[in-house]
């Protein structure tokens, strides 16, 4: 089917073009009308707007023009002469269009009724005509998908000038609030784009006093979308552009404003939280690896006291959102309350918190990842939390060789985070007995911890035994180093 999707603003004509398989809305390659000024509750009886020329033959106005394209010189030849009747009494304005549309029901085409849509949504036109005659095609039931997308073209075009022209958000709301009264429901939250607009436009200000007096007039009721209604939408906005801790604020403030804001956005700005910790993580990593490399100066006390409250002050902003999901959703959101609380604390680098809940997770039937089991394994491990790692690899035990090797590939490693290279050294022990081989970064890397350590501590059976095993499994070569270790001693060992 055909479809009517271009609009032009100028006030003497309504050009209208014909296009196949159209995108909806097309805002990008479409132009509006403004006829937002025009909208009046209480329209003027006496308002008439001058002919631009007059019918010789009818002698009634025929104020709309189309272009080539949507009807064939033919077809504008033979538009009924009821089509210019209607818009010359519905201009006038003395009786309610409803009526005067009753009463040309039978004499007006589909295409004629969508036409009279058109002409009143001009600028110059005086809008509320183009609501009333939407409303009464509503009632009579002759709304079809292309009548629809027509209309939404038209509001959308009508509230994207309201903004554009600095009209007040009150006045923007009032529009949303007469479409959804002439019962115009696009397949699209109105509200979402409206926010879209104010984004675009940069009046980042705006759109969240839009958004709280939406909220607090109950404006778009049920249009909670897949990004959770407009809070979570302009929270999703946010996170988009990368502004997180934005988005984790706006609905901590309208929640904590007396507002209620739509039990997904709590979930949206705990995935803020997540995304968050892990930007802060990286730029944690890249800052100590300057340190390590001396292009900055090592943190003290201060900064690291700073970090960790900035850390904390994250992960409290996360629980609290997710107890208000526990306390508005209901027990439906548990399983992923658990699992964006599991990715909090895997951010943060927190593996007691994060162990909790993957079995909290298990519990409520969703199963975690178990990779997620491997990466929190890892954490505890370079915490050295002994009965946390202990519970964590009873799983391993039902587990295939391959997966073995890599639940104990990411042990080895946590341990090797946390400088804990004599439980490094059991590690590997394990890996060989099992017969899988630990990578060669892996094992160079206890090595070298363990010898570092060895004249600190004079210690170096674990050291030596290291070296054995992986002798005797053909990791290492058979040269000799010779390492006095304490007064008198010698000993020749093999090393990598």
């Amino acid at each position: 089917m055909h479809s009517i999707n271009v609009i032009t603003s100028n006030p003497n004509w309504v050009f209208v073009k014909k296009t196949q398989n159209p995108i909806f809305p097309n805002f990008n390659n479409t132009h509006f009308v403004n006829f937002a000024s025009r909208v009046t509750p209480n329209p003027n009886p006496n308002f008439k707007i001058r002919t631009f020329y007059k019918n010789q033959k009818h002698g009634f106005c025929r104020g709309v023009k189309l272009t080539s394209g949507v009807l064939t010189e033919e077809d504008e030849d033979e538009m009924s002469d009821g089509f210019f009747e209607a818009i010359e009494e519905l201009e006038r304005m003395t009786r309610d269009p409803s009526d005067i549309l009753e009463e040309m029901n039978s004499r007006l085409s589909a295409r004629e009724l969508q036409l009279v849509l058109v002409y009143f949504s001009q600028e110059g036109r005086d809008s509320w005509c183009a609501l009333e005659v939407f409303e009464w095609l509503k009632k009579e039931n002759k709304v079809d998908d292309e009548t629809m997308e027509l209309m939404v073209s038209l509001m959308c075009g009508w509230v994207r000038k309201m903004i554009e022209g600095g009209n007040e958000i009150e006045d923007v709301i009032g529009v949303i609030v007469d479409m959804e009264c002439v019962g115009l429901k696009p397949g699209f939250s109105m509200i979402e784009k409206v926010i879209s607009f104010y984004w675009e436009m940069g009046e980042r200000e705006k759109v969240v006093v839009f958004v709280k007096e939406v909220l607090r007039r109950g404006v778009g009721g049920g249009e909670s979308g897949r990004k959770g209604g407009p809070t979570g939408y302009l929270a999703w906005k946010m996170m988009e552009d990368g502004n997180y801790r934005d988005a984790i604020k706006l609905v901590i403030q309208i929640k904590e404003s007396g507002l209620k804001p739509e039990v997904y956005s709590y979930l949206i700005a705990m995935t803020a939280v997540v995304k968050e910790l892990n930007e802060f993580g990286k730029a944690l990593r890249k800052l100590k690896g300057f340190a390590k490399t001396g292009l900055t100066s090592d943190l003290d006390e201060e900064d690291t006291q700073l970090i960790q409250n900035y850390q904390s002050g994250l992960l409290e902003d996360g629980v609290r959102l997710s107890n208000w999901v526990i306390e508005e959703g209901g027990p439906s959101f548990h399983g992923v309350i658990y699992e964006r609380l599991l990715a909090m604390y895997i951010c943060a680098g927190r593996g007691l918190e994060a162990e909790s809940q993957l079995w909290k997770m298990k519990l409520v039937g969703k199963e975690p990842d178990a990779n997620l089991y491997d990466i929190v394994l890892a954490i505890c491990a370079s915490q050295k939390e002994v009965n946390a790692i202990s519970r964590l690899l009873t799983r391993m035990e039902v587990t295939s060789l391959l997966n073995k090797k890599k639940t104990l590939t990411w042990l080895l490693r946590g341990y090797i985070k946390g400088s804990h290279y004599e439980d490094a050294a059991e590690a590997v022990f394990k890996m060989l007995d099992l017969g899988v081989y630990p990578e060669f970064l892996d094992r160079a890397a206890v090595l070298q911890g363990l010898r570092k350590r060895i004249n600190k501590s004079g210690n170096v059976e674990t050291y030596f035994k290291l070296c054995k095993s992986l002798s005797d499994a053909g990791l290492t070569g058979p040269c000799l180093i010779y390492m006095y270790i304490k007064k008198y001693k010698l000993w020749v060992i093999k090393m990598l």
